[in-house]
C-alpha cells in the first residue's frame, strides 16, 4: 500500500511516517500542503493519501478534490483533531474514503486504515456517526441548504480549475499546476461560467468560496 502522508506540522508527518513504517506500510513520499500533495501524487504513482484537513495554502478538502479529479483511483484518507470538524461532510463530497482521527488510539487507527485493504471505509467511531446523521439530514431534506447541485453540473477537470482560481491563482498559475496551457484555462472557465449561470469570474469565486472551496 503505497502511501503519501500530506500535513504542514513536520513532527507529526514525521512521526506518523515511523508508526506506519513500523506497521509494515510503504510510506512514498510526505508533503506540508495541498499543491505539494498533487505534485508527489502525479510523481510516486501513490495508491493511498493521509490528508491533513486544515493546511495554509491548500487545505486538504481542495487538494482532495484535484488529486481525485485527476487520479480517481486513488484512495483519500482525511485526518483532523476534532470529531466536531465543519468540513466532515464536505471531505466526503469531495472524494475522500475515509476519515481518522489524529487523536485515535494507535492500535485502533491502524485497524481502522488496515480496513481499506478489504474494501472497508476508515471511519472513526465517533465521526461514522456524524457521518450517518448528516446523510439522514440531507436525505430528509433537513440540511442546510447549498447549491451543490450546480457543482454536480462540473467535469472533474473544471472542478480543478474552479478550485485554484478559487484560491487567487493567476490562469497562467493554474495551467503551470494542472499541466494544461493558459488558453485550455480561459476555455474551461467559460464553461464553468456557463454552466453555473454566472457572468464573470468574480462571481465564480464567491461561488466557490460558498461551496467551501477556499477556507
Amino acid at each position: 500500500m503505497k502511501t503519501l502522508l500530506v500535513d504542514d506540522h513536520p513532527l507529526f508527518l514525521d512521526g506518523l511516517k515511523n508508526l506506519l513504517t513500523l506497521q509494515g506500510i510503504e510510506v512514498v513520499g510526505l508533503a506540508r500542503d495541498g499543491f505539494e500533495a498533487l505534485e508527489k501524487a502525479r510523481a510516486l504513482r501513490t495508491q493511498v493519501i493521509l490528508m491533513d484537513i486544515q493546511m495554509p495554502g491548500l487545505n486538504g478538502l481542495a487538494a482532495t478534490r484535484l488529486i481525485k479529479a485527476e487520479m480517481p483511483d486513488v484512495k483519500v484518507v482525511m485526518l483532523t483533531m476534532s470529531v466536531e470538524d465543519e468540513g466532515l461532510f464536505e471531505a466526503i463530497k469531495s472524494g475522500a474514503c475515509g476519515y481518522l482521527l489524529k487523536t485515535e488510539d494507535t492500535d485502533q487507527f491502524f485497524s481502522l486504515l488496515m480496513g481499506l485493504t478489504r474494501g472497508e471505509v476508515p471511519l472513526s467511531p465517533g465521526i461514522a456517526g456524524r457521518v450517518l446523521n448528516e446523510f439522514a439530514r440531507r436525505a430528509m431534506g433537513t440540511g442546510p441548504d447549498r447549491p451543490s447541485d450546480k457543482a454536480e453540473t462540473l467535469s472533474g477537470r473544471q472542478l480543478q480549475v474552479i478550485t485554484l482560481v478559487a484560491q487567487g491563482l493567476t490562469y497562467k498559475e493554474v495551467g503551470t499546476r494542472l499541466c494544461l496551457t493558459e488558453r485550455t484555462v480561459k476555455y474551461h472557465m467559460g464553461e464553468i461560467i456557463q454552466r453555473l449561470h454566472l457572468e464573470n469570474r468574480g462571481q465564480v469565486i464567491q461561488y466557490a468560496k460558498g461551496m467551501g472551496f477556499v477556507k
